[in-house]
């Protein structure tokens, strides 16, 4: 953003419309680029009194911002001969009993304070006020912008700070999963709305908290950067200026987001969300956690719950069951409620009755007291004080895994026949898209199971006639390693044999 004395606004027709610049511009931003470039190594002073003599040819407001701009990519830095208050203190200790009155005192008090600090009194002097802005040096300038980009970050920078002042924010986005990913990223209280144009993002705060709060309008202006990076969108943006309310209206033809902008990394809305999230991304399930995932229909709103959990037995690529038949993996949505005003929960709860037919789990704080109430208008409220316990949402889960194994195991044959001689129910599971207890039941006519792997007949005889009494464990697994048999143990089992071990050097298979 820039700082509001250098924002440039027309208020033409009761509107509030930011003064944008075009690509006529760069050459400003050019001459300004090689400005701070053939200063380095100057002071402050001299770099302000070369920027004061390009607004003689263009507007002060316009140099000012790109200059504001620029000097967040320079490195002012205090040079002086003497550290300025060390300077100080011994100039101030010296003229105390001089008790300076004339030229001839101070002159006497610095020479008495240079010797004392070893320096001549001309560092002296250079050094008393080395650290006030004026004086400082600029040391290193590195842009990250060319002019054209210059331009593009002066626009965005321009339309950031003339939503400083926004008590609401209304959004059609191109990309909505984005936007509500940064509202909540930036704690911004929210809602979705159905318009005749699509669903808008209507971003508010709570009347007697937020309205016309500094902080807020500086979290609206962070939010045009990730409105402004989608392919289209638009913004109307209700203003507070100076007590009078002022509509502005932005889209993707006005403002885009420079090459160089950084992309910031997910975080999550509370330390609850980031807690409960690394504890169950830890546990090793069939459930893929996803954060923030596609909007949920809630009669004319809609409802994008924190996360949601996605049906993956290891190893697959598709769901055992699918919500809607397309295969698409099964999802369960999962919201966690924490601390919210009595108004934000009532709301909530009516885009809950609203809410289309999908299995929605949410985690309700008991200090809310509602938790009957969630209970009633979604799959399951699951109740936490603190932090939200993944023992709990699994004992959730696993009544939707229970019928999504039993749908599988259903829509296969009764007998399987796998194509090798030697595979485990793990593989034979992934070959089929289902977990290994969709196949648990299975009958495998062509098969022996042994402990957890399916055995042809003639692949038993073969092994009976070379594992025999007296051999090396390592040699014995070594045989089985032909076959693609990896359970070493419930193999030697089956053919009549035991391990005997030996230490640490390894075991000698026996007879049991």
């Amino acid at each position: 953003m820039l700082t509001k004395d250098l924002l440039r606004v027309s208020r033409a027709g009761g509107g509030y419309h930011p003064q944008f610049v075009d690509a006529s511009t760069e050459e400003l931003a050019a001459r300004l680029i090689g400005l701070f470039q053939g200063h380095v190594g100057e002071s402050r002073e001299t770099l302000d009194a070369a920027l004061s003599a390009l607004e003689g040819e263009y507007e002060f407001k316009l140099v000012r911002g790109f200059a504001k701009l620029l000097e967040r990519e320079a490195t002012f830095e205090t040079t002086s001969p003497v550290e300025p208050r060390r300077a100080r203190t011994a100039a101030f200790r010296a003229a105390e009993p001089v008790g300076v009155v004339t030229e001839a005192d101070r002159e006497t008090a610095l020479v008495e304070a240079a010797d004392s600090l070893g320096v001549t009194v001309d560092d002296l002097e250079a050094s008393l006020y080395g650290d006030l802005d004026a004086r400082q040096t600029l040391t290193a300038f590195e842009p990250r912008w060319e002019p054209d980009q210059l331009v593009e970050q002066y626009n965005l920078s321009l339309a950031q700070t003339a939503l400083f002042d926004a008590t609401e924010v209304r959004v059609r986005s191109s990309d909505p999963k984005a936007l509500v990913s940064a509202v909540k990223r930036l704690r911004l209280l929210y809602e979705i709305r159905k318009t005749p144009e699509g669903r808008e993002v209507v971003v508010t705060g709570p009347d007697a908290l937020f309205r016309r709060s500094r902080r807020y309008g500086t979290r609206f202006a962070r939010l045009l950067r990730t409105v402004a990076g989608a392919d289209e969108w638009t913004l109307e943006a209700t203003i507070d200026d100076r007590g009078t309310d002022r509509l502005l209206t932005l889209s993707d033809a006005d403002l885009s987001v420079p090459g160089t902008e950084p992309v910031g990394e997910m975080t999550f809305d509370s330390g609850v969300e980031s807690d409960f999230a690394a504890r169950f991304q830890s546990v090793d399930l069939d459930w893929e956690l996803v954060r923030e995932p596609e909007p949920l229909e809630a009669g004319e709103h809609v409802v994008i719950p924190d996360f949601a959990f996605e049906w993956r037995p290891a190893g697959s690529d598709v769901a055992d069951g699918t919500a809607d038949g397309t295969g698409a993996p099964f999802r369960v949505f999962f919201e966690i409620m924490g601390f919210w005003t009595p108004e934000y929960v009532a709301k909530k709860l009516s885009r809950f009755r609203d809410l289309e037919d999908v299995a929605f789990l949410v985690a309700v704080d008991d200090s809310l007291g509602v938790g009957e109430d969630v209970e009633a208008l979604t799959d399951g409220a699951i109740p936490y004080t603190g932090r939200v316990r993944v023992k709990d949402v699994v004992d959730a889960l696993r009544a939707y895994e229970t019928d999504l194994v039993a749908d599988a195991a259903a829509d296969l044959p009764d007998e399987l026949v796998p194509d090798a001689d030697a595979v485990t129910l793990a593989a034979l599971a992934e070959s089929h898209g289902v977990s290994e207890s969709a196949i648990e039941d299975k009958s495998f006519p062509e098969h022996e199971r042994v402990g957890r792997t399916l055995v042809r007949p003639a692949v038993l005889d073969d092994l009976t006639e070379r594992i025999e009494a007296g051999m090396a464990l390592g040699d014995a697994e070594a045989v089985f390693d032909e076959y693609g048999i990896d359970d070493a143990s419930a193999m030697l089992s089956r053919l009549g044999f035991r391990v005997e071990w030996e230490g640490l050097d390894g075991g000698t298979v026996r007879e049991k």
